[in-house]
């Protein structure tokens, strides 16, 4: 890379997307004040990825900046304010703009004791890695860079300004954003960072699970999530964060063997993210089929069993596995949604092996889309990506299976409405043909007919009258009329 070169395509890239920024630069020159474009906007506009949000750095004051913001930007906010940081936006651009800061950490807990700096080299010595400590000085244009992150960015690095060390003791939640840089941009930490995360891996209990959980979300949505996870794990920053992944590296006894469950499931993980961008290249990261590829075999070192002749059993390991993933995600703080979508991806992960070379019924293939509802796209992808055979004789017939099961799904939603499998009676008839009031009886009847519904497809209303009626004897309820 000519370092001449990037540096002005870099600030050609910025005043071409965001001219914003050169009438900021103005106000705050006006003002008697120096503007600094910082941080990851200078990173991607060198990778010329420059996003709408910006970042700058100024020697103003928050109040100063507030005045030299009033009457030009469309909106500002003071929630970062304590920190020095006031936002605005711009036609359609999101602006940061914080007082240089030249904190004090106490290392115990996360947040700094604010206090304001007065150089930029004072506040780009703070950062956490050199690739995101370099600024460009906006009147007069000038590429400010002195830690040598344009060379590291060169050469896809990652370190820090500082010692690791004193970086992380100020903010352990910078060992987990190293990860997600490692997936998301591709680059390779330094053996002193390597070093120094493996060393001090459990000061990131210091950070809440809400923050840890949105670095881990961006680490799994990035270009190459496996190999984020693979530093995680290697430097034993993921036993405080997902235990259950390096959980899954089970010794292979010389006299049981069977394949690595956690490079099982990194390879699953790499094939969900590569079906995903196949099937909708247009659509963004799936976190949620990302996050079910990861963890769907969690539940194995727990069901692990040696049988007699040498073979290894991992009975209900779906079960298990939904359920660890329930509680891990919770303790991230992942929403509901999330939660419940992956644990159930996480049970019915296992279910298609069932279905061998075609011996399901319509029933059970009703059934297989019916627990899977909205998740029946994810759960095809994770199916898929669940065979990691290098047989490749076995591999295509896994898949050919795969394909003949959904052709059977499109074949039997075209003859029947399953995306709305309910019973051929609503819970009113029911209630009429029986001469019962609300209540549990009406919903025992209703999914007594659900369950026919499944097994036989949709019945005409005098069968699922009959049929009604016939369960009613059966129960000792005197059917009205």
């Amino acid at each position: 890379m000519n370092h001449t070169t990037a540096k002005r395509d870099a600030v050609t890239e910025l005043m071409r997307i965001s001219p914003v920024a050169e009438e900021l630069a103005a106000r705050f020159d006006k003002a008697g004040h120096r503007l600094y474009l910082v941080g990851g906007s200078v990173r991607d506009a060198l990778l010329g990825r420059l996003s709408p949000d910006l970042d700058f750095t100024t020697d103003a004051r928050p109040d100063r900046i507030q005045a030299i913001l009033s009457g030009w930007a469309d909106a500002v906010w003071d929630t970062g304010i304590e920190f020095g940081t006031v936002g605005a936006s711009r036609r359609g651009s999101t602006l940061e703009i914080t007082t240089f800061r030249a904190d004090v950490y106490d290392r115990v807990g996360r947040k700094p004791e604010v206090s304001f700096g007065d150089t930029i080299e004072g506040d780009l010595v703070r950062r956490d890695f050199t690739v995101n400590a370099m600024a460009i000085e906006l009147s007069t244009k000038t590429f400010i860079d002195p830690h040598d992150g344009l060379e590291a960015l060169a050469r896809k690095r990652l370190d820090t300004p500082a010692t690791p060390e004193e970086s992380f003791a100020d903010d352990p939640l910078r060992m987990l954003r190293a990860a997600r840089f490692v997936a998301q941009l591709g680059f390779e930490p330094s053996p002193r960072v390597v070093t120094a995360m493996t060393e001090m891996s459990g000061e990131i209990a210091r950070i809440t699970a809400e923050r840890v959980q949105a670095e881990l979300s961006k680490l799994l949505t990035g270009a190459a999530p496996r190999r984020g996870i693979e530093l995680m794990v290697d430097t034993g920053l993921a036993d405080h964060v997902l235990p259950e992944v390096p959980g899954m590296r089970l010794a292979i006894d010389e006299h049981h063997q069977h394949k690595d469950v956690y490079e099982h499931s990194l390879t699953v993980l790499e094939q969900a993210v590569d079906l995903e961008t196949r099937h909708e290249p247009t659509s963004g990261p799936d976190l949620v089929l990302r996050l079910a590829a990861l963890l769907h075999d969690i539940g194995k070192p727990d069901t692990r069993r040696f049988e007699p002749g040498g073979g290894v059993s991992f009975h209900h390991h779906e079960v298990v596995g939904a359920k660890l993933a329930r509680k891990r995600l919770r303790a991230l703080r992942y929403s509901k949604e999330i939660v419940n979508d992956v644990s159930q991806l996480v049970y019915l992960h296992l279910r298609f092996h069932g279905y061998g070379k075609g011996e399901w019924t319509d029933s059970a293939v009703r059934r297989y889309v019916t627990d899977a509802g909205e998740l029946l796209p994810r759960l095809h992808k994770l199916v898929r990506a669940d065979c990691t055979t290098r047989n490749r004789r076995k591999a295509a017939a896994l898949q050919r299976s795969y394909d003949e099961l959904e052709a059977r799904i499109a074949r039997i939603a075209e003859e029947e409405d399953l995306k709305a499998v309910r019973p051929d009676l609503d819970g009113n008839e029911i209630m009429k043909l029986l001469g019962i009031p609300p209540g549990p009886l009406v919903g025992r009847a209703w999914r007594h007919l659900k369950e026919l519904r499944l097994d036989r497809g949709p019945l005409d209303h005098d069968e699922a009258v009959a049929e009604l009626r016939r369960w009613a004897a059966e129960q000792g309820i005197e059917p009205a009329g």
